[in-house]
């Protein structure tokens, strides 16, 4: 069985700066990552690529040769990474084993995670090939400056959730740019009653029933929840890790190995 993290999240977010820390963290621990490239018109990389979407196209190419824009080319390219999953994506999964640990850094357009089927068929895929997904959603931290852009990335976080129907990690990156970090923690265990209030104080009157259902499906149902990632922290990578290796259930099929040694004299 192999194990998957499908990063997503909002342009900007930090997707490939997790993916670049995450990779150092496991080197330095000596576990084994493989990242993969899913953005067609990612150009540096501050990781070893193991696999790149631009071996089988890019967006520079579909802008020149179609005459599409950048979100239009892009979707292009995604789709027909749709086309090809039997094909190249088959064909490059052959190279890892089974117990092969993937990382792929998706691109930031939110149509993919939202309505588009593209990402919900790739992990479709992922699956039949007897791998364990786990989709990781970022959201930058500084986003969240009041309670109308939390709602608003609750309910992006949860457009996504429904979509990929995936254990699903959530994460607040670039916590270590937050100058004012109580304005944060009241959004990592929200209350409904705290949550409606603010709402109230900031919208117009006729949203007072609107505001009170969201504020529920945010705290009666804990769908939605966010993890402060603060990438200076090995600690915090640690501890972002050990939620996602739970939630794709790593290591838990692995067989137990003891250690062979030689009884020293006087053991015997």
């Amino acid at each position: 069985m192999g194990y998957a993290q499908l990063v997503i999240g909002p342009a900007g977010s930090g997707k490939s700066t997790y993916c670049s820390s995450l990779y150092q963290h496991c080197e330095t621990v000596g576990r084994s990552i493989h990242i993969v490239n899913l953005d067609p018109a990612a150009e540096n990389f501050d990781y070893p690529v193991a696999m790149d979407i631009r071996e089988l196209i890019s967006l520079e190419d579909v802008m020149e040769e179609l005459g599409l824009g950048p979100n239009g080319g892009l979707l292009y390219c995604m789709e027909h990474l749709e086309d090809n999953l039997d094909d190249w994506l088959t064909e490059e999964l052959y190279n890892y084993l089974d117990d092969d640990y993937l990382v792929f850094d998706c691109p930031g357009q939110i149509e993919l995670f939202s309505h588009v089927p593209v990402l919900r068929n790739f992990v479709e895929h992922l699956k039949s090939k007897n791998f364990n997904v786990c989709v990781v959603y970022l959201l930058d931290s500084q986003f969240i400056t009041d309670v109308t852009k939390f709602i608003s990335g609750c309910m992006a976080s949860l457009s996504a959730m429904i979509q990929l129907e995936l254990p699903h990690v959530n994460l607040l990156s670039k916590i270590d740019l937050v100058t004012n970090k109580r304005e944060i923690e009241k959004f990592l265990n929200p209350e409904s009653r705290v949550l409606l209030s603010e709402l109230n104080q900031c919208m117009a009157p006729q949203f007072a029933k609107l505001n009170k259902s969201l504020s529920e499906l945010v705290d009666e149902y804990s769908m939605v929840s966010f993890i402060p990632l603060d990438l200076r922290k090995k600690s915090s990578i640690r501890y972002v890790l050990g939620q996602i290796d739970n939630c794709i259930q790593f290591g838990e099929d692995a067989d137990v190995k003891v250690k062979d040694f030689d009884p020293e004299d006087g053991d015997e």
